[in-house]
């Protein structure tokens, strides 16, 4: 039988641990790093937090007696799962002292580091408008949300993981879906028709077009822009689509000298725009209906990807 118990893992490799052990060790989780590294970070919004989670998880899949883990893949899952919602928990304090509006960090996609995204349901459940919607679940309902909207887990299976009743993840599923689907009817357009505006809104932007712009834009759109307190960015959110055009036409008109380069973050269209004096911003959109709903700009240098 299956001993995969995640409160089973010790903390940290003793000092008998031989290095054929940790080699073995490390071997059987690179081979699910990319998967693993996916659920953290779907549940994080944070690629630096989950590679931090995958270490502390290696730490504690090191410590186990692993010739009883018959299923590899599905204990480290356990593990995963719990050290990130313990982290969830743990930040919602520190979240409080965070500069301005929190944006999920993006990561470049174009070749995936969280393995083969073939299925919609993984780049759907990537996409910075749902990151950013899932914050506002407690842990447990965005953990059970992510193991079975992304991963098509059982509720029996994530009763395990969460060490709670298949019938309290069912419930915490329902409200998770319920809170999801109030905004996500809000980003319900394709990627064609998403890179289209975002295309289209980009230029009229650079060429100070506010009759464009505003046309472009949904007029209960929201705009947030994440700066960290060590870019410069609106510390609100910017709504309603004249607003939004003013904005924008101000910060990418054709008085400032930006470069915008197309690329893939979270599965989706992206730019990554610099500006004249090096500072670098990425920006997404979520659509539905043929206007932007949502604008997702990120500056704080520590969450831009280094390279598009």
């Amino acid at each position: 039988m299956e001993s995969d118990r995640g409160d089973d893992a010790a903390g940290a490799s003793g000092p008998g641990v031989t290095t054929e052990a940790a080699a073995e060790a490390a071997g059987a989780l690179e081979a699910h790093r990319p998967m693993l590294l996916g659920l953290a970070y779907r549940l994080l919004g944070s690629l630096h937090d989950a590679e931090d989670v995958l270490q502390e998880a290696y730490l504690r899949w090191l410590g186990v007696d692993r010739a009883r883990v018959d299923e590899p893949r599905r204990y480290l899952s356990r593990v995963v799962t719990r050290l990130a919602v313990d982290r969830l928990r743990a930040r919602q304090a520190a979240r409080e002292t965070y500069v301005g509006t929190w944006l999920p960090e993006p990561v470049p996609t174009a070749p995936s580091p969280f393995g083969p995204l073939d299925r919609v349901e993984l780049r759907d459940s990537l996409s910075t408008a749902l990151l950013h919607v899932l914050e506002r679940l407690t842990p447990p309902e965005r953990a059970v949300y992510v193991l079975h909207t992304a991963f098509d887990l059982p509720y029996a299976e994530i009763a395990e993981i969460l060490d709670r009743s298949a019938a309290d993840c069912r419930q915490l599923y329902h409200r998770a879906t319920a809170r999801v689907h109030q905004e996500q009817r809000r980003f319900t357009a394709s990627r064609p028709e998403r890179e289209r505006l975002l295309n289209a809104f980009l230029a009229a932007a650079r060429n100070g077009d506010l009759a464009t712009l505003t046309d472009l834009v949904a007029a209960d759109a929201t705009a947030w822009n994440d700066g960290g307190g060590r870019a410069r960015a609106a510390l609100n959110p910017v709504t309603g689509a004249d607003r939004i055009a003013r904005f924008y036409a101000g910060v990418y008109g054709p008085r400032h000298q930006v470069t915008m380069e197309p690329i893939e973050l979270n599965a989706e269209p992206a730019v990554l725009v610099t500006r004249a004096d090096g500072s670098r911003y990425t920006l997404t959109i979520a659509a539905a209906d043929g206007r932007i709903t949502g604008i997702y700009v990120i500056g704080n240098p520590a969450k831009v990807p280094a390279t598009g």
